[in-house]
């Protein structure tokens, strides 16, 4: 029995509508207030030292954070997908904390156990090591708010297909590199795709830790969404909004890498 036609289009104009407003049109605001002032006044903004300095911070911490968290979301679905062992379920729970945790709370949490006064602080600051207010707070923060991207998108995947690929591979004498590398990552593919853009999106656009962590020190720890809050909180409302589609764009680029990467993949296949 098929759905009545004005069913159909009732539920389409819906889905669009909010397409449209949820989407579309946030995303036309940031491109016509960015060239509010004409294109001299967006270049001004995008070539500015501040703002180059965060667009650098920015990718150099996704770059970072996205294969760490790579490796992380592998080895952690493979273990408990794979295997039985104690506390199995603690461990879920704890791959699922920063999705509970505020950002703004795990950021502080960085502060209070490697800032100057925090627990590991003195240790730092005796080895010369610049954690909290510097780069490497900012790459931890990260990491720490986008490690259950990746894991979350494979362990389902790995856990649906069981493991009788893997037991049959065991017995023609592979070794455990090699059933992971050419048995079981093949099959969780779409997974780690579509956790590695999740992670990276996540990782470009991260606000809260890293507004906690990185002491906002113009041209030095300034993420682009930093740089965007400091335009905003000054009233350049155009710089603001060119930064943001800096974001957008990126954002933008990378569906369609993803978009690119799943044709390629069934031209293959």
């Amino acid at each position: 029995m098929k759905d009545p036609r004005w069913l159909r289009w009732s539920l389409l104009a819906l889905a669009l509508g909010f397409l449209v407003l949820f989407v579309g049109l946030p995303i036309l605001t940031v491109f016509v207030e960015a060239f509010r002032k004409g294109s001299a006044a967006y270049l001004e903004a995008i070539r500015d030292p501040e703002t180059l300095s965060a667009v650098k911070l920015t990718l150099l911490t996704a770059a970072i954070s996205v294969p760490v968290n790579l490796v992380f979301g592998i080895a952690a679905s493979w273990l408990i997908a794979k295997y039985r062992f104690p506390f199995k379920g603690t461990l879920l729970t704890l791959i699922d904390l920063p999705f509970s945790v505020s950002p703004v709370i795990a950021g502080l949490i960085f502060v209070l156990l490697m800032g100057a006064r925090g627990a590991f602080g003195p240790f730092f600051e005796r080895h010369d090591m610049h954690i909290i207010f510097a780069v490497p707070g900012i790459v931890l923060a990260t990491t720490f708010i986008t490690f259950p991207f990746v894991a979350r998108e494979i362990l389902p995947i790995m856990q649906d297909l069981g493991n009788d690929e893997e037991e049959q591979a065991l017995t023609l004498g592979a070794s455990g590199w090699q059933i992971l590398l050419r048995v079981t990552l093949p099959k969780v593919r779409w997974g780690i795709l579509y956790g590695v853009i999740l992670c990276n999106a996540r990782a470009m656009g991260e606000f809260g830790a890293v507004s906690v962590v990185s002491g906002h020190i113009r041209g030095q720890t300034n993420t682009i969404p930093l740089q965007v809050e400091i335009l905003y909180n000054e009233y350049n409302l155009s710089g603001a909004f060119a930064v943001a589609s800096i974001l957008t764009i990126l954002a933008l680029g990378t569906l369609a890498g993803k978009k690119l990467i799943e044709s390629r993949i069934r031209v293959r296949a």
